[in-house]
């Protein structure tokens, strides 16, 4: 069994209000042994893999972390571009299928983000985010027009030698004053988010909200997480 399973068992029950002692009951094991399944402690069979994706209606990719949609299904290159002509050569459509793909990931995700903002009845906090991902369109804009010396970097007003630690330290403060008005405290003149009347949100709430936008977030997080992971 891998990382994600204790994690994932974890969440579910939680998604749904359970204590475990009715999850351990319903699911006809004991309390503890499904402690130390939700805690990593035990690996369990397969049967119970199955039995734990019947019970949560998720499919046995997801608790194992092999896809990040709850059914089981996963993004495929070749779903998110046109027919290719039978003349493009392999690598090139293979590249254009992931820049596609992310381009998807990132978009839909944005989408989630910016409906929940417009939600939040935080000004403040939807003033915030929009900064901070400016910034990070902004800093990879000159990242990419900057591959090619030649192109004039009077474009830009903040000179090359620069922009990389100026626009790096606008994201920390933007990011700062953010996370301080998402915990109800005042930054950057605006008020704290009423964290009372915040929005509740969970997987199973955001699939729901969200069926088309989802698995894009989803496979965001997993694809990024990954590579947190790396440099723990």
């Amino acid at each position: 069994m891998n990382g994600d399973f204790p994690r994932i068992v974890t969440l579910l029950r939680k998604e749904r209000g359970l204590s475990q002692k009715q999850a351990a009951l319903e699911l006809g094991v004991s309390q503890a042994l499904l402690s130390h399944y939700e805690k990593g402690i035990r690996e369990c069979g397969l049967d119970f893999v199955v039995r734990i994706a019947d019970y949560y209606d998720v499919s046995c990719d997801y608790l194992l972390g092999r896809s990040a949609d709850r059914s089981g299904a996963t993004l495929q290159l070749e779903n998110t571009v046109s027919a290719e002509t039978p003349q493009q050569k392999e690598e090139s459509r293979k590249s254009n299928a992931l820049i596609a793909l992310n381009k998807k990931l990132v978009n839909d995700s944005i989408a989630i983000i910016f409906d929940l903002l417009e939600n939040s009845d935080s000004k403040g906090l939807a003033a915030e985010v929009s900064s901070y991902l400016m910034a990070s369109v902004y800093k990879m804009l000159r990242t990419v027009y900057s591959s090619n010396p030649k192109n004039p970097q009077a474009m830009f007003s903040v000179v090359p030698e620069l922009y990389t630690g100026v626009s790096n330290a606008l994201q920390n403060i933007i990011e700062a004053n953010a996370v301080r008005i998402s915990s109800g405290k005042p930054a950057d003149g605006f008020d704290g988010v009423d964290t009372l009347s915040a929005p509740q949100l969970s997987p199973d709430i955001i699939s729901k909200k969200y069926p088309d936008l989802a698995p894009a977030l989803y496979n965001l997080i997993r694809e990024t997480e990954e590579k947190m992971k790396k440099l723990i």
